[in-house]
Formats: C-alpha cells, sequence, structure tokens
C-alpha cells in the first residue's frame, strides 16, 4: 500500500535512497517517527455549536397602564388668624395634634365682646318697645283722624315715628347680631378634621391688634389629593378612546387611579380621578390632572412625590419575555432568535411596558419564535447554535 502524506512519501525515498550507504537503523527509525508526526498535527475537529437556552414568548392579558409622576397636596389647608383684637387667653391643643371639626384651639378675651353683646341686646329690647309705642300712637291717632277729632298733620307725624321706631330696631337687631359674631370670633375653631400645626403666638399676647394675626395652621389629610401631567399624546390617544367607548367626562371621573411612594415597589394606594384642567398648558404641552384618594391612616402627607399609574385598557394575548433578554444599539432594542436551522437572527422590536420582569413586546415576534433568554455571549448573530428549550417564567436550568 502506497502512503497517502506527503512527508511520509519523502521519508520512505530518504531511507530506501540511504540503505546502500548503510545508515545505522535507530536513525532511520527516528526519522520515519518524525515524518509521520508531521503529517498528524495537519487534521482540524471543529468545535460542536454553542449551547444556549430559549424560549417562546408568553401569551397573557395584560391591562395597559399611564405612567406618570407627580405630587400629593391637601385637600384643604386653612391659616387660623384672629379675626377679633384682644389677648390671647387659652390655647386648647397640642402642636401637631389631630383634632376634630369644631374643636376649640384658641380662646381670645371672650369677657369683652359677651359684654357688648349683652348691650347690644339691650339696645335691641329697647328699641322693640319704643316700636310697640309708636305702633300704639299711630292707631290711636289714625282713629281720632277718622273722625275728625284730630288733624291730618298729627297723624302724619305719629306715621313718622313709627316708621322710625321700625328703622331703629332693624338697626339694633343688626348691631346684636354684629356684636354676636365678633363674640364668636374669640373662639377660633377648627373648620374641618386635620391635624394643626405648631402655635406662633404665646397666651397673653396681643393679637389681632392691626390686621389679623395668624395663630397656627390646619391641614386635611383625609383624603389627599394627588397632581399629575399627562401629555398631550396621551390626551389624545385617551379622548379617542373614551369617544370610541361612549364614554363621558363624568365616566373619566370615575377612572381609578394607583399611586406608589418612592420607597414602594407596587402601587398600594387606591383612589380615582377627581379634576382635569380644560386646557393644555402650552409651554410644557401637557394636561394638569389630579385624583383623590383616602389617607385615613395618614400615610401620605402633602408633598410627597409620588409615581401614579392610571389603568387605560386591556390587551388581549399579548407576547411577553424576558427584560434581561433584550439588547439595544443605535438604531433600537433587538432580541436574538434562533431559526429553524439553529442559527442565530438578530430581530428589531418595539417593546411595550414592564409586567414585573417580562416586557411586553409590541411588534417584531411571533408567538412560536425561539428567543434567546439564556448565553447571550455565545449566541453570535450568523453562527449555529445548540438551543435548549425552556418554559419563560419557570426557573431555567444553570448555564455551563
Amino acid at each position: 500500500m502506497k502512503p497517502t502524506c506527503p512527508t511520509l512519501r519523502t521519508a520512505r525515498a530518504a531511507i530506501v535512497g540511504c540503505t546502500a550507504r548503510t545508515v545505522p537503523r535507530a536513525l532511520l527509525a527516528i526519522f520515519a517517527l518524525f515524518a509521520l508526526t508531521a503529517c498528524e498535527q495537519n487534521s482540524f475537529v471543529p468545535p460542536p455549536p454553542a449551547k444556549v437556552d430559549v424560549g417562546q414568548p408568553v401569551q397573557r392579558t395584560i391591562t395597559r397602564y399611564l405612567i406618570a409622576t407627580g405630587n400629593t397636596a391637601p385637600v384643604n389647608t386653612v391659616d387660623l388668624v384672629a379675626r377679633v383684637q384682644g389677648f390671647l387667653q387659652a390655647i386648647s391643643y397640642t402642636d401637631g395634634a389631630f383634632v376634630k371639626q369644631g374643636t376649640t384651639l384658641f380662646t381670645i378675651e371672650p369677657d369683652t365682646y359677651k359684654l357688648k353683646l349683652e348691650q347690644a341686646q339691650a339696645a335691641e329690647a329697647g328699641a322693640q318697645a319704643s316700636l310697640r309705642q309708636a305702633e300704639s300712637d299711630f292707631k290711636r291717632q289714625s282713629d281720632l283722624v277718622t273722625r275728625q277729632v284730630v288733624s291730618q298733620a298729627t297723624l302724619e307725624q305719629s306715621t313718622s315715628a313709627r316708621d322710625n321706631a321700625q328703622a331703629n330696631l332693624q338697626q339694633a337687631q343688626v348691631n346684636t347680631r354684629i356684636a354676636a359674631v365678633n363674640y364668636s370670633y374669640t373662639n377660633v375653631i377648627a373648620p374641618f378634621d386635620g391635624v394643626v400645626s405648631a402655635r406662633l403666638v404665646s397666651i397673653g399676647e396681643l393679637v389681632g391688634a392691626s390686621s389679623p394675626t395668624q395663630l397656627a395652621t390646619i391641614v386635611q389629610l383625609d383624603p389627599i389629593y394627588v397632581n399629575f401631567n399627562v401629555n398631550e399624546q396621551d390626551v389624545l390617544r385617551i379622548r379617542a378612546a373614551a369617544a370610541e367607548k361612549g364614554l363621558t367626562s363624568k365616566d373619566l371621573k370615575e377612572t381609578p387611579i394607583e399611586v406608589g411612594l418612592q420607597t414602594e415597589s407596587d402601587y398600594p394606594h387606591q383612589g380615582k380621578l377627581d379634576y382635569a384642567a380644560p386646557t393644555i398648558n402650552q409651554s410644557t404641552g401637557t394636561l394638569a390632572v389630579r385624583g383623590i384618594l383616602l389617607n385615613a391612616d395618614r400615610i401620605l402627607l402633602p408633598g410627597y412625590f409620588v409615581r401614579v399609574r392610571v389603568p387605560l385598557d386591556q390587551q388581549k394575548d399579548a407576547l411577553l419575555i424576558p427584560d434581561v433578554a433584550l439588547g439595544s444599539d443605535q438604531t433600537g432594542r433587538y432580541v436574538l432568535v434562533v431559526n429553524n436551522e439553529n442559527i442565530v437572527e438578530q430581530r428589531k422590536v418595539q417593546t411595550g411596558p414592564l409586567e414585573g420582569e417580562l416586557r411586553v413586546i409590541e411588534s417584531g415576534l411571533k408567538p412560536d419564535d425561539r428567543v434567546v433568554i439564556a448565553g447571550l455571549l455565545r449566541a453570535i448573530p450568523g453562527q449555529k447554535v445548540d438551543p435548549q428549550l425552556q418554559k419563560i417564567g419557570q426557573p431555567r436550568a444553570a448555564e455551563k
């Protein structure tokens, strides 16, 4: 049998040629072994395809949300002021306390205003007596004129006296009401349920001398507002969807909203839309929107930065893949897909919202596509791989 390796043929020819010159057999054997080793180094075995985990997109019904950021604000906040002049007699609450509507918080020297009220009431009683006397005299003069005992001028004087008495009584009644109002101002009460700030005055201090003196501030915390803005494109989309479903502005105000704080991963606070501005802000291109939430435990405080989520509609059979399977370049987002020949392809996709650890894919994928979900560094577009099918959403096998 003839040798197929060129090096081996050359070595054999050299051995035959040298036999007549009595070359040592040991040297001939070494030379032959070297020639055979050189032939074995030219062989190459390609490596097997890289193993990668693949999975088909999950199909499920999802709720589409409008995501925004906003701030909490109180429904009611009032500066408590002294509306009458006097010395502060009592402070009837603890700084920062929660008080009920109608609770007396401050008392401003009530005795003086009580005396003024009694004085006005006495003047009113006198005016009533004067009116009764004037009416009696008017009736008597009217009877005498009928019998032509007195002149018409006397009756006119009696009529004038009666009318003046009526006017004096009305003035006295007004003075009594004013005195009663001023007397009520000596007790500063809570206009609604809320938390009262630290007092700004001290007992014995003269308040309301030249202008209303601020005593404290009361803030209502339950319910509480959440203010946020919606961009113009979302406004157009929402209004078009509402018109298609036949919803009115009243229906939109019943739309639920979900709110989460910065330290919360979800949206645990529930409420509903309360108000939407009638015009778009031209400088920002946004619409001011407000929601209202119950806040009985007072977790939400005015001024908090919050995340807001408003459910818009539901989409059936949405495609979702792990968010870690997505890549991005200058042209946008993409995924790696293994085709029927087990060759990796790069597929451009349009992404939607995040559902937990899964990302909604708006376009670019089909339900039966095999998406690379693990071993991404071993999946090179254009090269063949060994795909290991995994179920998305289930714990995958450890990478080898």
